[in-house]
């Protein structure tokens, strides 16, 4: 019940995390000074914060909709496996969004 529930939520994240990237893209658009806007506001405690969370929502949305693709095509619906499954979804989420955050920061030189 607690993956659903995550999953419903980490897809309005996602939809709110949209507004974000349109935000930036048309930042991108406008010119050096609206695109330093939004990088100042992306740097910021409050910007990295947003970013980092939306980067898990994308990650554990990602890993859990494949367990439902897997449970929809008839497997690991015993009570045991799907327990471990919803775990795995949680799990697997925080290490994929601290490997996407490791590679951002050695590929950029930080945030």
């Amino acid at each position: 019940m607690v993956t659903s529930i995550l999953h419903r939520t980490t897809g309005v994240i996602l939809s709110v995390g949209a507004l974000l990237i349109a935000w930036a893209l048309l930042a991108l658009a406008a010119g050096p000074q609206a695109w330093a806007n939004f990088t100042a506001c992306a740097r910021s405690p409050l910007g990295f914060l947003i970013l980092f969370g939306w980067t898990w929502a994308f990650a554990y949305h990602l890993i859990n909709g494949i367990r439902h693709l897997v449970q929809d095509a008839g497997y690991a619906y015993k009570v045991d496996t799907f327990v471990r499954n919803g775990w795995i979804s949680v799990i697997g989420s925080l290490v994929l969004t601290a490997l996407i955050w490791i590679v951002a920061m050695m590929s950029r030189g930080g945030a």
